[in-house]
């Protein structure tokens, strides 16, 4: 068999958020049995929602689609605030799965509003999470900002009272881009005290940047809907790669792509499971002679990591509401 040499990303696949996301759904079925409702995907990936069916977990669009007497589970994402004051109005139980660093921005966006100051919100119009971020705030509190261009579109009330907050799953160039052409043109604009990208995403773009060069094709394991997925293949081109490419599984993998590759580059989104990485790598070595190397980033891991899962209380809270712990070293 023709030769082929993996280059595998570490870091990869899941992160600690989209892990205890997934973990919270799994405790809500073991507490209260089926069906529990999660209002959208608890995170962007086919084959986790798909599994989570299958145990009884219901994914719905909006409230209105859930029952009052079952439990809810809002995704990692966040939502709006309109969403658990509407489920509190309801007296629904629900447990908030919002990812810790998403939770942190719209602390960020919070503090900045009581402020007095304007908000704006770099990153991607529709994303569920720009949705939850926006709706913390009231309507016109926050301006989305997509593009260099949208900064020199944007006008604001007051170009000396002016903060950003970021998406947490942008690609960390793109999104620097941005930042330098709104701090040239509002030089008193308040950022963000620690970085808004996730260091999740962050660690997984270095780690591509690292491997790029060296591969042929480089393929991304995620969901066309998944945010970070997509700034992987991004980055993997800009960073030079011939040709990258996101799949959902080693079953979406066009083989006619590997004419004239001797490396591929690898790596999963942080919310892909390992098990497709694991079957994207047997689908190679079925057809090629592989070797695996994986490439691991070192020292650019991050101190910061969300403690062990308690995300259900045993004891009832003194409430409608059982909500997730935020666990997180802030």
């Amino acid at each position: 068999m023709k030769p082929l040499k993996i280059l595998l990303a570490a870091p990869r696949g899941f992160c600690a958020g989209v892990d205890r996301a997934i973990q919270i759904v799994e405790e809500a079925l073991s507490k209260w049995g089926a069906p529990v409702y999660v209002r959208h995907e608890i995170v962007h990936n086919h084959h986790v929602v798909s599994r989570l069916e299958d145990m009884g977990a219901v994914f719905v669009e909006e409230l209105d689609e859930c029952p009052d007497d079952r439990p809810v589970v809002f995704s990692a994402h966040g939502v709006p605030k309109a969403v658990p004051a509407a489920a509190s109005a309801r007296d629904m139980v629900f447990v908030d799965a919002t990812c810790p660093l998403v939770s942190k921005v719209h602390v960020e966006a919070e503090r900045h509003h009581k402020s007095g100051r304007e908000i704006v919100l770099i990153g991607h119009a529709g994303h569920p999470e720009v949705i939850g971020t926006m709706g913390q705030l009231p309507d016109g509190a926050m301006t989305l900002i997509e593009t260099v261009e949208d900064v020199s579109a944007f006008t604001p009330k007051d170009a000396t009272n002016l903060a950003f907050v970021t998406q947490t799953t942008l690609s960390v160039d793109d999104t620097a881009e941005i930042v330098e052409a709104l701090q040239a043109r509002f030089p008193e604009i308040s950022a963000p005290h620690k970085e808004d990208i996730c260091y999740a995403t962050t660690n997984r773009q270095e780690a591509v940047k690292v491997m790029a060069e060296r591969a042929d094709l480089f393929l991304v394991i995620g969901a066309e809907t998944s945010s970070n997925s997509k700034r992987l293949v991004e980055v993997a081109v800009r960073a030079g790669s011939d040709d990258a490419r996101l799949v959902a599984s080693a079953e979406n993998v066009d083989w006619d792509w590997f004419d004239g590759v001797e490396t591929l580059g690898l790596t999963a989104g942080a919310s892909a499971p390992e098990d497709l990485v694991q079957g994207l790598i047997a689908a190679c070595r079925a057809r090629y002679d592989i070797t695996v190397e994986e490439v691991t980033l070192i020292g650019l891991l991050g101190s910061k990591r969300l403690r062990p899962i308690n995300a259900i209380r045993d004891r009832r809270i003194p409430s409608t509401c059982e909500r997730a712990l935020h666990l997180c070293d802030f």
